[in-house]
């Protein structure tokens, strides 16, 4: 049974700044591309997919600097392992390669699928998001053209696991517990589970063509938490594939929805924006701030759970990621303003 609505609410402007990309484009590079972001102990890295580049921030939101990719290459996933180097994918060039301090590619990953033996004709598997498996050196990724998901191992070694549900479009995986990872299949309406032996499951969302978009860890257990872009909801998954779902609250009739994520006290911050193919009526786009209760309450009888919209200062953003760096401070991206936003909730100084 789906929690109600909370009736404890409030609206305001949280202490959001918002800081501009400014991609230097190359002729045939269009903006309106800011995709992914990851954050490191000391600096935050951001896809700029349709720019072939990726932008370097430190956690005052100075932009130190901006890494070349090849052109056409289509940068998007991007992660840190655990010894801090940089890892992007390159999704139109078939590819996952590291960085090394300086931003120059020190190692390319060919992750391709090759029907034929002889290794020609390579099918670009589009690799879209990227993620970490549990032991910080085992990275995964999803197969977008091809409805797989790839595991690439510390020696290199690629492995592909496909999914059972055809033209599934998997965009965005997380490590869960006991190396597994956890996924989106935005047009097949499921989440998928695939274990290190290549186990995949896939869980059927209640709500019928929901698009879910992201997926990440409960703070403390083996739980998933995910987004419904078009169900306007959030779900969480356990262990063994139960889903519940929570409606967000209707702001306007508009809304979809992008990403999530945990602050230090484990309340949810989730991603509203307007449709930007459905832009009328024309309104804020906005973060939800839940109350942690909402970890025990979802899906159950509850009385509802407290919550506080939080607006963003620009509009028709298409907001695409949200993360949280190491002083509990959050930030995300706003993909069609070609922006980086910051949610001030601890202060440092």
């Amino acid at each position: 049974m789906e929690a109600p609505v909370a009736a404890q609410t409030s609206s305001r402007l949280a202490n959001i700044t918002e800081f501009s990309l400014n991609w230097p484009l190359l002729p045939g590079e269009t903006a309106g591309s800011t995709h992914e972001l990851i954050i490191g102990h000391e600096f935050i890295f951001v896809t700029g997919q349709n720019m072939n580049q990726v932008a370097k921030f430190n956690y005052d939101g100075d932009l130190l600097a901006y890494y070349r990719m090849p052109a056409n290459s289509g940068p998007h996933g991007i992660l840190l392992d655990a010894r801090q180097r940089l890892w992007v994918s390159l999704e139109f060039a078939g590819e996952v390669v590291r960085l090394d301090d300086d931003g120059h590619i020190v190692q390319s990953i060919d992750v391709k699928m090759y029907p034929n033996s002889d290794k020609t004709n390579g099918i670009n598997t589009a690799p879209h998001g990227i993620g970490l498996d549990a032991d910080g050196q085992t990275i995964w990724f999803t197969g977008k053209r091809t409805s797989t998901v790839g595991r690439i191992t510390p020696d290199g070694t690629v492995t592909h696991y496909q999914l059972n549900t055809l033209a599934s479009l998997p965009i965005f995986l997380s490590a869960g517990g006991k190396n597994s990872m956890w996924g989106t299949e935005l047009l097949g309406n499921c989440i998928y589970h695939v274990n290190y032996n290549g186990k995949v499951n896939e869980y059927t969302i209640p709500t019928g063509n929901s698009r879910p978009i992201a997926v990440i860890k409960d703070p403390e257990n083996d739980t998933m938490w995910f987004t419904q872009e078009a169900g306007v909801k959030i779900g969480r998954i356990d262990a063994a594939g139960n889903i519940s779902e929570y409606p967000i609250p209707a702001i306007q009739p508009n809304d979809i929805i992008a990403s999530l994520c945990f602050d230090n006290d484990m309340n949810l911050w989730v991603q509203v924006y307007v449709d930007f193919n459905n832009p009328t009526p024309t309104g804020n786009d906005y973060l939800i701030r839940f109350d942690k209760s909402i970890r025990h309450n979802i899906g159950i009888n509850a009385t509802g759970v407290p919550y506080s919209t939080h607006i963003v200062p620009s509009r028709q953003v298409m907001m695409h990621r949200i993360r949280k760096d190491k002083n509990g401070n959050l930030w995300f991206t706003e993909m069609m303003t070609d922006r980086l936003g910051r949610i001030l909730l601890h202060k440092t100084f």
